[in-house]
């Protein structure tokens, strides 16, 4: 297109457009913030930023993640603290089961007591958290064992479903955050036989011994009362492991948070002032430039 203009009108308008594309630039950097509101406005920085973007949204799953498991494994921690509490009962009434003193019928009142405390531990191997099963394993939505009292541990094994969840932190690793029933209140050995440290079985053993009136197996049931317990203070000190790391990795999330924050900042936010000022001076320019 030819235009009618002379050279020094082309120019003038060509200022004018400039100055009104700086106000408009600095009046969208004020409005919203930003000093990189598209592409175009830093080319070069636009790999970094949205790097720095996606970070924050992966650290932000983490902090979600952890606070998640730091549910979990509190509750777990409080439901061994219980269970150790029903073992150290459990070895009081063997104790008093195996006292010669003590005749066929007392053995019998024990050995109600004695099953009150597995249908107590039973319940707690199911504790529930948020509508799963905390030692539920990788089949967290059904409980893991019920009562059967006919059964040589006294349960009924109703999922067989290890744990193999971790979670990340924001620093690149992973931890083990959970233990299965299993492991926990039923210990196995290799071929599925029952194992030194079963809880269910070790309570079973003493109910039966009370309700045999065999002081001999009471005894017995008394000794692997001892390494059940010894089993539950070793899983709960797997679960206080797990919260300390769970505690660490959650200060380190909210330390990268703020890193990224301040970097995403520095790399995408507008100086304001600067902003209005380049507003104000070109509105100036303009005011002078149409005066003349």
């Amino acid at each position: 297109m030819i235009s009618n203009l002379n050279p020094s009108s082309e120019a003038f308008l060509a200022n004018v457009d400039r100055v009104q594309r700086a106000i408009a630039k600095a009046s969208l950097q004020v409005s919203s913030g930003k000093r990189v509101n598209v592409a175009s406005d830093a080319p070069s920085e636009i790999d970094t930023i949205m790097q720095l973007q996606t970070d924050g949204v992966r650290n932000q799953q983490i902090q979600n993640n952890l606070g998640v498991v730091k549910t979990d494994a509190d509750a777990a921690d409080s439901a061994l603290s219980s269970a150790i509490k029903i073992m150290d009962r459990a070895r009081t009434l063997a104790a008093e089961g195996a006292n010669f003193t003590l005749d066929a019928n007392g053995r019998q009142a024990l050995a109600g007591e004695v099953q009150s405390l597995l249908e107590q531990m039973v319940a707690i191997s199911g504790t529930v958290v948020q509508g799963r099963y905390v030692f539920g394993g990788d089949q967290d939505g059904t409980p893991p064992y019920q009562l059967d009292l006919t059964s040589d541990t006294g349960v009924a094994r109703l999922t067989n479903a290890s744990a193999t969840r971790r979670v990340e932190d924001s620093a690149g690793g992973s931890f083990a955050v959970a233990k299965g029933a299993q492991e926990i209140f039923d210990a196995r050995n290799a071929d599925d036989s029952l194992a030194a440290g079963n809880v269910f079985a070790s309570l079973s053993s003493l109910r039966t011994g009370l309700l045999a009136n065999d002081t001999t197996q009471i005894s017995a049931a008394n000794g692997a009362l001892q390494s059940a317990s010894d089993q539950l203070n070793l899983s709960q000190a797997f679960y206080g492991t797990v919260q300390n790391r769970i505690e660490n990795a959650t200060s380190y999330s909210s330390s990268y948070d703020l890193q990224l924050t301040v970097q995403l900042s520095q790399k995408q936010d507008a100086d304001i002032t600067a902003s209005a000022l380049a507003i104000t001076q070109g509105n100036t320019q303009l005011q002078a430039a149409f005066a003349v």
